[in-house]
């Protein structure tokens, strides 16, 4: 594995470690780094984890999320530890600017810097590199990199619920293009270890409130838009409607999907009001990539098949701008 030596040079006295990911964080992300911080403490290292926001409760679980810092409300202590910091592991993402205003103090702090990531385009900002964008998940890599240093015997049970949560969330449940033999090999290590592989997708699942399953109702019954003509499906939400639901954090995960499930839809988008902007998430199935489409129309990217992305312009304006350019591609999503 590139640059597996090069860590290991790193890791070979006991260091400050910092490990950081991309705001607002998913199963994947947060798993990520729980699962290596697990692992370096195990390895005599200093290990905190910042994420730049909070995160969804059904991820709560995971062990050592109560020794989770998040920066917003913290910015001094994450601050301090930014700047004292050996080396800073920068997880599932792939640019500074992911990480919110805590990338630039992450850009700015003398630390030798280690990207794990698996989306496209990494900025080049790490001392150290592991992207892999055929990685079907973040946690796939942590679970290849401590078994390339050697130490697969380190992973332990929470360990392995937290890398499986990781892997199940990104794949959708093993589901996606990105789920080759490789994964369902990891996934049968991790049970071997002992990780309780309905216990994990119960905990991610199956723990709605009945608030955010009326949301859920609301969202498909009179948000769903779609446009045959485009092979396109849309839902449009305002800030109202996340405070009529008391919409927390999490609560609009997974929503994309469901426009995505019609048949006929290559394309599928889910476009939400928030206080800092308007937040953006899309799908497609096959050939049509939304990271192309996201990067060149909404400041955004990721996968081929799984975007994010973002507008300064209103709901309704972003709306329009959304609709005004699926002419561009009509070619192409009806393929």
């Amino acid at each position: 594995m590139q640059s597996i030596q090069g860590l290991r040079e790193l890791l070979s006295s006991p260091a400050k470690i910092l490990i950081t990911t991309h705001h607002k964080p998913d199963a994947d992300a947060l798993g990520s780094s729980l699962a290596l911080r697990g692992y370096l403490l195990k390895k005599g290292h200093n290990v905190s984890v910042v994420t730049p926001t909070d995160y969804p409760t059904f991820l709560n679980w995971m062990n050592g999320n109560d020794e989770v810092i998040i920066f917003e409300g913290n910015e001094a202590k994450a601050n301090k530890l930014c700047e004292e910091a050996d080396i800073i592991f920068c997880l599932d993402f792939n640019a500074l600017s992911r990480i919110n205003k805590f990338g630039e103090s992450v850009r700015k702090s003398a630390a030798k810097k280690v990207l794990i990531d698996h989306h496209l385009e990494p900025e080049n900002f790490a001392t150290i590199s592991f992207s892999d964008t055929s990685s079907a998940a973040t946690a796939e890599l942590i679970y290849k990199i401590i078994t390339a240093l050697g130490d697969n015997a380190l992973i332990d049970v929470p360990m392995g619920e937290c890398i499986y949560a990781g892997i199940m969330t990104d794949t959708g449940s093993f589901r996606h293009p990105s789920t080759n033999k490789q994964v369902h090999l990891i996934a049968a290590e991790l049970i071997d270890k002992g990780v309780n592989t309905s216990k994990v997708h119960q905990l991610i699942y199956d723990n709605n409130t009945e608030v955010r399953l009326r949301f859920l109702g609301f969202a498909l019954s009179e948000k769903l838009v779609v446009l045959k003509e485009f092979h396109t499906a849309y839902m449009l939400l305002n800030g109202n409607e996340l405070s009529r639901f008391d919409s927390k954090t999490g609560d609009t995960e997974g929503l994309v999907n469901y426009a995505l499930s019609l048949h006929g839809v290559t394309m599928a988008a889910v476009i939400i009001e928030r206080p800092d902007g308007i937040k953006m998430s899309f799908r497609s199935n096959g050939e049509f990539s939304v990271n192309d489409f996201a990067r060149k129309y909404f400041e955004g990217g990721g996968h081929k098949n799984a975007a994010g992305g973002r507008s300064s312009l209103s709901l309704k304006e972003t709306e329009k701008k959304f609709l005004s350019v699926l002419p561009e591609y009509k070619e192409e999503l009806s393929k």
